[in-house]
């Protein structure tokens, strides 16, 4: 009987694989073995049960990777996973392990597999963390069926990679960090916790097509946000929703001293970046245009110890308005100014704090945003709101009335609308990515 049990799995794999070949289509897993793939990093397990390819969460390793031998550019991916609850994983995509890079620590494009977190979203392993999450996309973070099998679908192609889960659009980048690489299962690392020792992530459909994806590829995506991470770029779906460059990525046009200083000699435009240098006293520098209503996306990095910011509902003469603060909160005295932490990463300078530091990528690129529509306003930080407030009320007045802007008259009226303002604080600060798009334009 076993025997007949036996026999009659590997029919039904090789029916399986047979009919994933049609249409172009290339099953990765034969159901059987692991041929075409290699394990990196850890030590959990990785087995095959009744056709299906099972990862096991084991104690005291790395997360582990099993990662097909051959790399895939442009193709689209088919699977069905299902996870017990407490696991984490992800399908790695255009993804690599090489010795240079945290000696071969597997790096790259992730589609997140986390019930506690979201599922379908992108992650970008070992490097920048969140390129797509669903934070901000209620939509998408319903899509995932707990305790059942769920598809996910992935088209890659070119710079674009997209993602869906059980039909639902989930995920929508363009990125030209990777444009090819190995595909890989996850079992992430569960430390000692030994509540979590043999849970398990299956797989099972494993199924991609590389050739011919023209005809395959899904419609445009309108129902959930696209997420550019080209620096310096609009992508045809942002230029159709109104997004512009406030910032070319070459010189200063569109921009001036508000000083009427020669402020190109502080602040420079080298390899796509913006910097002001330290000390340089340049001066802080406005667009000469003037912005009502908008949603401004700006990425900046900052040196250590840094101090500088970006603000809004600035009147032509450099009058004061409203800041983003931008602050190095671990080594600048002025996080522990103000009030209530309203001088900290990402606060309403001086007059709301916001929990910015629980969200920034120390050392590496972050990504403000700012929304301005009529008195409401929402700041922003990778992703994720930080603070909301609304203007012209009594609340409003209360708060300008504690800070060190009381005796300022009209003070961010922005009624008019206002220049969007970077500040020298003679510390060096970088730029890139300056983006804005007019909301209810008149």
């Amino acid at each position: 009987m076993r025997k007949f049990v036996a026999t009659l799995l590997a029919v039904m794999c090789c029916v399986v694989c047979v009919s994933a070949e049609r249409g172009g289509w290339k099953s990765l897993f034969n159901g059987r073995n692991l041929r075409g793939w290699v394990k990196l990093n850890g030590e959990a397990e990785y087995r095959i049960e009744k056709g299906e390819l099972v990862g096991v969460s084991t104690a005291n390793t790395p997360n582990t990777f099993l990662a097909t031998e051959r790399e895939y550019g442009n193709f689209i991916l088919e699977l069905e996973y299902k996870v017990e609850e407490g696991v984490n994983s992800g399908v790695q995509i255009r993804s690599h392990s090489k010795p240079e890079y945290k000696d071969g620590r597997v790096y790259g494009y992730q589609c997140e597999i986390d019930p506690a977190a979201y599922c379908g979203g992108i992650y970008d392993e070992a490097r920048s963390g969140w390129l797509y999450s669903l934070y901000d996309v209620p939509q998408a973070q319903t899509a995932f069926k707990r305790g059942e099998w769920n598809k996910m679908r992935v088209e890659a192609v070119g710079e674009s990679v997209r993602v869906w889960l059980n039909g639902e659009p989930t995920a929508d980048i363009v990125c030209d960090k990777d444009m090819s690489g190995f595909i890989a299962l996850q079992v992430h690392e569960i430390g000692s916790r030994t509540e979590l020792v043999g849970r398990t992530i299956r797989w099972r459909n494993i199924r991609i097509k590389t050739e011919g994806l023209e005809k395959e590829l899904s419609p445009a995506i309108e129902s959930i946000p696209q997420r550019n991470h080209i620096p310096n770029t609009i992508s045809s779906r942002e230029a159709a929703e109104g997004w512009t460059l406030l910032w070319n990525g070459d010189d200063l046009s569109g921009w001036k001293s508000v000083a009427g200083k020669d402020f190109k000699k502080g602040w420079s435009c080298k390899d796509g970046v913006l910097t002001i240098s330290p000390k340089s006293g340049a001066g802080d520098i406005i667009t000469e245009r003037k912005f009502h209503d908008f949603e401004l996306s700006i990425d900046f990095k900052f040196e250590k110890g840094a101090n500088s910011g970006i603000k809004y509902f600035i009147g032509a003469n450099g009058s004061i308005g409203c800041e983003f603060q931008i602050l190095d909160d671990a080594n600048h005295p002025d996080a522990n100014a103000g009030f209530e932490g309203n001088r900290k990463l990402g606060s309403l300078y001086d007059i709301l704090p916001a929990e910015g530091w629980k969200h920034t990528r120390q050392g590496d690129w972050n990504t403000a945003r700012i929304v301005v529509c009529g008195s409401s306003v929402e700041h922003w930080l990778n992703g994720v709101k930080i603070l909301s407030y609304e203007r012209d009320n009594a609340e409003w007045d209360r708060l300008i009335s504690r800070s060190k802007f009381a005796k300022e008259k009209n003070f961010a009226a922005g009624n008019n609308g206002g220049h969007i303002l970077l500040q020298d604080h003679n510390d060096m600060v970088h730029f890139r990515n300056l983006k804005i798009r007019e909301l209810n334009k008149k």
